[in-house]
């Protein structure tokens, strides 16, 4: 993993009088599963934002493959395509599920209307739900409106092969699921990024154990503005670093501030 396909330099943020990024860097390789984890309202969800062109820095700057990125995504056209899964799976409630899936193609794109069907079905089979089309979002069990999610991030237009998403960006992608419901949206995303030649990078925030564990191979440890620890997977439970011990082990004595 050799090619960085996304940094961020110096990335500072806040929102009022509460800092939430403070001077942040943060390497993102092609082909890594990186998960972000920390305490909550730590700047985890924001860093997701930074990366996916959807809120403003204060300070600090963002290179797509080696590009520096102006303002927000609006602004411009990054040089690789970025998909993101919200906490909430974001779907549109007054659509059918096909119509979510297919939304940025029926507006942006000049497909026939069948055609899109064919890449909607496509993408919702992929995710293990392919006769659910003509359903609505408050039909669906919040795990499977979690994997239509994935359908529409994954969804691109094959007229213009630069809108494949070469990145995923999952915030909390189990968060509410119970834990069979959260295996198998742990299990599709290591499957996507498998099936998906050009999407087999992701970021993952996540709060679960079981998450961090089977989705991620490298993970940062973000807390008060600041990435305070990096490694992979395996070192989490060896190292000695006092904030991830506590975390980890959810001890309510240590250096991670408990708010009250």
């Amino acid at each position: 993993m050799t090619e960085p396909l996304i940094e961020l330099k110096g990335v500072s943020k806040s929102f009022g009088s509460n800092k939430v990024l403070d001077n942040v860097d943060l390497t993102i390789y092609r082909g890594e599963a990186l998960g972000i984890i920390g305490p909550s309202g730590t700047g985890k969800s924001t860093i997701l934002r930074v990366i996916a062109g959807l809120t403003a820095l204060d300070s600090g700057d963002v290179f797509i493959k080696g590009v520096h990125r102006e303002g927000l995504i609006e602004d411009g056209t990054d040089p690789l395509g970025i998909g993101m899964v919200f906490q909430q799976a974001a779907l549109f409630d007054s659509l059918t599920v096909e119509e979510n899936v297919g939304f940025s193609l029926y507006q942006y794109s000049k497909l026939r209307r069948s055609r899109i069907q064919e890449l909607v079905h496509e993408k919702l089979e992929m995710v293990g739900l392919s006769e659910i089309g003509d359903r609505y979002p408050a039909e669906l069990s919040g795990g499977m409106r979690k994997r239509v999610s994935f359908a529409r991030a994954i969804m691109s237009n094959p007229d213009n092969p630069k809108s494949a998403p070469e990145v995923l960006l999952y915030d909390e992608p189990t968060a509410g699921l119970d834990p069979i419901a959260s295996t198998v949206i742990e299990d599709l995303i290591r499957q996507l990024q498998c099936i998906q030649g050009s999407c087999n990078t992701y970021a993952i925030v996540t709060h679960q154990q079981s998450t961090i564990r089977r989705t991620a191979d490298k993970v940062v440890f973000l807390y008060e503005g600041k990435v305070q620890w990096e490694g992979s997977v395996s070192e989490i439970d060896t190292t000695d670093d006092p904030l991830i011990r506590q975390f980890i082990s959810g001890n309510v004595s240590g250096p991670i501030h408990i708010a009250g």
